[in-house]
């Protein structure tokens, strides 16, 4: 038998310029803040049209290591774990939308990081982390019967435990699970009463972390989320 046909495929210009735009970037020659170079400036480097120096700079843009602004020049973006979910944040809920079976597995993934987060926070919550997260509740039950204000509310005590481990992975792993979710939890105030549970349920949780309880702090978020679980409909 012969050798099977390995077909070259030539790419478009838009794509090499990509790659020598990203080098640029990778290789550490331009840093988070510096300007990218003209389109004309590179159009001589590469040798190549307008068009291609634009497709190439607009797919850089879409995956947020550039930022184009209408008449300034191209910036590079300094990529942060936050700034890397954001470019899957509509994906992500496309897909939460195309299956409930996806919907599932993100509440069971929440649920095991959460747990994680309570048994950090517990081990390095200061005084300043208390009143934070004491604040946060109180603001909370400030707005009872408003919806949004009160799931904001929420998603920010959840998102603070996690600022506790100083990890800045782990906050935005924690915003993004949030983010991907609270489409499927803003009617939750149909239940009446279900949000007075919440904040009993977080003055639990707040009062295992102020006393470094990990142990407590984890079956206070485990129950907490487990209750409200059912609260996430499609």
């Amino acid at each position: 038998m012969g050798q099977p046909v390995e077909q070259i495929v030539r790419r478009k210009l838009s794509d090499e310029v990509f790659d020598r735009l990203e080098r640029l970037i990778t290789s550490g020659e331009l840093k988070p803040g510096d300007e990218m170079p003209s389109e004309r400036v590179l159009m001589e480097r590469f040798g190549v049209g307008r068009p291609a120096i634009r497709e190439a700079m607009q797919a850089l843009a879409n995956m947020g290591l550039v930022n184009i602004s209408h008449g300034e020049r191209a910036k590079v973006l300094q990529l942060t774990a936050k700034s890397i979910f954001r470019q899957v944040d509509l994906t992500a809920k496309i897909m939460l939308s195309q299956s409930s079976d996806s919907l599932e597995q993100l509440k069971s993934a929440r649920i095991f990081f959460e747990r994680g987060m309570a048994r950090e926070a517990a081990a390095r919550a200061t005084q300043k982390d208390v009143a934070d997260l004491h604040e946060i509740i109180e603001r909370q039950r400030a707005s009872l019967g408003q919806a949004e204000e009160f799931i904001s509310a929420d998603m920010q005590f959840h998102t603070r435990i996690a600022q506790i481990s100083g990890n800045p992975i782990f906050v935005a792993v924690s915003e993004a699970m949030l983010a991907w979710l609270k489409a499927y939890h803003t009617d939750m105030l149909i239940w009446t009463g279900k949000e007075k549970f919440t904040l009993v349920e977080h003055e639990e949780i707040l009062a295992r972390l102020a006393e470094n309880d990990a142990d407590g702090a984890e079956q206070a978020i485990l129950k907490h989320l487990e209750r409200s679980r059912a609260l996430y409909a499609k």
